[in-house]
């Protein structure tokens, strides 16, 4: 079976692949694309963020960052998408833990947002209905805070990227140990597995991982 797999910055995605690829059937296979992908650095600054856009972030092929405004690429990731289901894709997931316009869609096929998922889960996993949520910029924590209260009584975020130092998100883990929220909510695609063990170890409370939710609810779609 072929399914797909649409990043907001540029593909392949290997950081992302290696944490979940062992989680599907070996006979699943994976088409990538992403909305940067073609464009050089200069390129994609001109994509920057003014005050009312919404802000993303995500991971080129050099393994660097990039902020950029969502309104840039949704052509583009509609093209992407568009594209899979015509080369004959099962379903398309999106490597990004963003809110995206309902203007993005396939015809005939799912399309599966980590958003989704988490907006529906995340509420059943916080007894206190408090959460933490870590997210790649300080550019994006108002915006995240502000999607989150629609779902939880109380919520604060925090900015430590998954694409810069280790250290940076050591000093994170450190700094919310002592808040009231009993979930950490990892609200990037780009958080891998040892992140999500570091920042259980260091604070002692529940953390939820995108990439790997994203990949278990795929697998049993593949496998019905």
């Amino acid at each position: 079976m072929k399914i797909g797999a649409v990043t907001i910055g540029q593909s392949p995605r290997v950081d992302v692949t290696k944490d979940i690829m062992g989680l599907f059937d070996d006979s699943l296979e994976l088409v990538q694309a992403g909305g940067l992908d073609g464009l050089t650095r200069e390129e994609i600054e001109a994509f920057a963020p003014g005050p009312e856009d919404y802000v993303l972030v995500s991971r080129l092929t050099d393994g660097s960052s990039v902020t950029f405004a969502e309104r840039h690429i949704l052509p583009r990731l509609q093209n992407a998408i568009t594209k899979m289901e015509e080369e004959g894709c099962a379903l398309v997931m999106m490597f990004c833990t963003g809110s995206f316009p309902e203007t993005l869609s396939a015809k005939n096929i799912p399309l599966i947002y980590p958003c989704e998922l988490l907006d529906r889960l995340v509420p059943l996993m916080t007894k206190k209905s408090s959460i933490i949520c870590m997210t790649p910029s300080p550019l994006q924590t108002a915006q995240c805070e502000e999607k989150w209260k629609k779902y939880v009584d109380q919520v604060k975020a925090v900015a430590a990227s998954p694409y810069g130092e280790w250290d940076a998100l050591e000093e994170a883990a450190e700094q919310v140990k002592d808040m009231d929220g009993d979930l950490i909510v990892l609200d990037c695609i780009g958080y891998t597995q040892e992140m999500k063990r570091m920042f259980a170890e260091k604070t002692g409370k529940k953390v939820v991982l995108p990439r790997t939710l994203l990949a278990r609810v795929v697998s049993e779609l593949t496998n019905l």
